[in-house]
């Protein structure tokens, strides 16, 4: 991935910040915005939320990347996505007016789903509202749908700002092909070109 100077570039602090709650109900009526935003503002910020880590993958691995690349698919096979968000700003950090920020949050069911209590702990007290995902949380393969159409995936002046990733863009990748992820990293890293054409991982530029 690219390394980047990231200067100017600006994320906008918790409260009155401009954050957009999506749920089922208005899924449409906020990717109806998002395609007019991401006219002007090509630099999206993205975080995810997820259930933890449940499994180990065994047996023999080429390297230590091999090991991780392996403990992340198993993973995200394994697991649902609970909550994306999405940052828009411009090349100079500016961000839309109004709302700058559109938080995904998806179907899950703690009766039903699996996941890491530890984490599930973390983020009942960050106040995640379980009830609400599981009532009016968005169906992946609706999100996925719509994301494909936003001007957001598959385009080369998009530009994705992330923070130590693998398991972001993994979820990402699940949702958009619908299939669990590939054995061979290469073919990862090929899918992530693909649909994210330009990525900078802010672990990775400050490191």
């Amino acid at each position: 991935m690219p390394a980047a100077s990231f200067g100017s570039l600006s994320l906008p602090g918790t409260g009155d910040c401009g954050i957009k709650d999506v749920w089922n109900h208005n899924l449409h009526e906020e990717f109806a915005i998002i395609r007019q935003v991401v006219q002007k503002y090509h630099w999206v910020a993205m975080d995810t939320e997820f259930p933890g880590v449940v499994a180990r993958p065994i047996g023999e691995f080429r390297s230590t990347a091999d090991y991780q690349y392996q403990l992340l698919r198993c993973n995200v096979d394994l697991l649902r996505i609970i909550q994306l968000g999405l940052t828009f700003m411009d090349e100079n950090g500016k961000t839309p007016p109004g709302y700058t920020t559109w938080q995904f949050n998806f179907k899950f069911n703690l009766q039903e789903d699996m996941y890491a209590q530890d984490s599930i702990d973390l983020l009942q007290n960050s106040g995640l509202q379980f009830r609400k995902h599981e009532e009016d949380g968005i169906e992946p393969l609706e999100f996925a749908e719509l994301l494909m159409s936003s001007g957001l995936v598959l385009i080369d002046n998009i530009k994705w700002l992330s923070f130590h990733s693998g398991y972001d863009f993994g979820y990402l990748l699940k949702l958009l092909t619908d299939q669990n992820l590939p054995q061979d990293e290469n073919v990862f890293f090929e899918n992530l070109r693909l649909y994210f054409p330009t990525v900078y991982d802010v672990k990775v530029s400050h490191t």
